[in-house]
């Protein structure tokens, strides 16, 4: 979109709160030094300027291809992503300390490794900004985009657990030395195929057949769609053993559907379907056994983590879950401080336990704060969905904004004892290629979206911005009406 002359863009601000977020990033590495090492090393500066050139790159490609995105949320991304590089390099710090090893260098280590995975998915969401300069041509490939998310959800089901099994959940796929978990990219191409179709189909699924205590039902032969997302969560818990993935499959297309329909009825529809499966997966798991045992093994950790801490951290003991939350107890409200904490007693507290290891150190304040950032990137992501002009680019804002939301939900609720543990990663914290890329490109597609509901309005994106001249027909987007889903 060219910049119109006299209009603000907000780079400036932009670029502001990303040197903001940088220092922060920087006064980070200083004090774990000092907690860890007892002085701040002539180099504590370097992760926090590389990340800056990499943070600087991609707000350069925003300018030239997205003048008019919120310039908030890249810098709040900016900041989780420097944070989680900074503490992923602390503990990096602590294992040689531990070890009576040198301090590694910046470049090694999984400080390190998330330095480079930074890169490659900055690099990626520059890309996604380049070449997708309109998000409504993304509807072309909505079918494919349907067919190849299946594809990627099902893959780690369908391979022996030699390549795809981790901590009793089926969600990688590994060959040698290299691994990437398909379902993070599965859940971009879905939310694409679940917003073109609702666009196409959200009249006949807002019909209703009967009203029952205020609320509207809808018809029985329009649940086809519902019961067949359902029915595939249900075989992503089964057979990949993750509750927060069927969850969040599921509940993207629920939440979609709802904000296609305004029907509330769908909700509490999708709510009684999911827990109901769950609850009768539980009763197999604890009868049948075979590929329900799994849930059932996690079902019965969460309701009692404390009668299975042993100490030995196999899988099927709560010794992790109980670890976490002893962590996050002992950081109290203000934490032991950066580099002060002892995280390693947590198993995988790089990966899923990022929280529990953090939390203990920055405390219940820290963690509401990151909290509150994750927010911010959620609240901005839905002001985009109700900016936007067309349906498409409202439920795929919507989409993504909600499924980041439910994301950070689900490790929370795993961490802390309120639902039963998953192995989803904190987008954006944790260590690994595949959730930080994908998330990335999550970022890059709002911020495209977002560019759109900002900026000027088009002639053929939909009508004249509200308020402004003659109200134009509906375009048209590959035979579904564009206009905003309430007219």
């Amino acid at each position: 979109m060219a910049r119109i002359p006299g209009m603000k863009t907000q780079r400036n601000a932009e670029l502001g709160l990303l040197a903001f977020a940088m220092v922060l990033v920087a006064a980070y590495g200083a004090t774990v030094e000092a907690a860890r090492i007892g002085e701040i090393t002539a180099t504590f500066w370097v992760p926090a300027a590389l990340l800056s050139v990499l943070f600087l790159g991609l707000h350069a490609v925003v300018r030239y291809t997205a003048p008019y995105a919120d310039p908030v949320i890249i810098p709040a991304v900016a900041l989780i992503n420097g944070l989680g590089v900074g503490f992923l390099r602390r503990l990096d710090i602590g294992d040689a300390l531990s070890e009576k090893q040198p301090i590694p260098g910046i470049f090694s280590g999984i400080g390190g490794r998330q330095l480079a995975w930074t890169l490659i998915s900055l690099i990626l969401a520059a890309v996604l900004l380049l070449v997708v300069r309109d998000h409504k041509v993304v509807s072309r490939y909505a079918y494919t985009l349907g067919l190849t998310g299946i594809v990627l959800v099902m893959i780690p089901a369908v391979l022996p657990g030699s390549i795809s099994e981790v901590n009793g959940a089926k969600l990688w796929v590994r060959i040698g030395s290299f691994s990437i978990q398909p379902g993070e990219f599965a859940k971009l191409a879905l939310v694409s195929f679940f917003a073109y179709y609702l666009v196409r189909k959200r009249e006949v699924l807002s019909l209703a057949s009967r009203r029952v205590l205020g609320i509207d039902l809808p018809r029985g032969r329009d649940l086809g769609p519902v019961v067949t997302v359902w029915l595939l969560s249900l075989l992503v818990l089964v057979f990949e053993k993750d509750l927060g993935t069927a969850l969040l499959y599921f509940g993207l297309f629920v939440v979609t559907l709802y904000v296609a329909t305004e029907r509330a009825s769908w909700l509490i529809i999708g709510l009684l379907l999911f827990f109901g499966g769950v609850y009768v997966a539980y009763l197999l798991g604890d009868t049948v056994g075979g590929p329900f045992a799994n849930f059932y093994d996690r079902a019965e950790v969460w309701l009692d983590p404390f009668s299975s801490a042993n100490y030995n951290r196999e899988f099927g003991s709560s010794y992790q879950l109980v670890q976490g939350l002893l962590s996050l107890g002992t950081g109290g409200l203000f934490g032991s401080g950066p580099g002060a904490g002892l995280p390693r007693f947590v198993p995988e507290v790089q990966n899923d336990f990022i929280f529990a290891g953090i939390g203990e150190e920055i405390g219940l304040f820290g963690l509401s704060a990151l909290l509150v950032l994750y927010l911010l990137i959620v609240e901005r992501g839905l002001r985009s969905a109700l900016a936007v002009r067309d349906s498409f680019g409202k439920l795929v804002a919507g989409g993504l904004s909600f499924t980041l939301g439910l994301q950070i939900f689900v490790i929370l609720g795993g961490i802390t004892g309120l639902i039963p543990l998953t192995g989803q990663t904190t987008p954006f914290l944790s260590a690994g290629g595949s959730s930080l890329m994908a998330n990335w490109l999550l970022i890059a597609m709002l911020l495209r979206i977002s560019n759109a509901a900002r900026g000027p309005a088009a002639g053929g994106a939909g009508g004249d911005r509200a308020g402004g001249g003659p109200k134009k027909a509906p375009a048209q987007l590959h035979g579904a009406m564009t206009e905003v889903i309430k007219p």
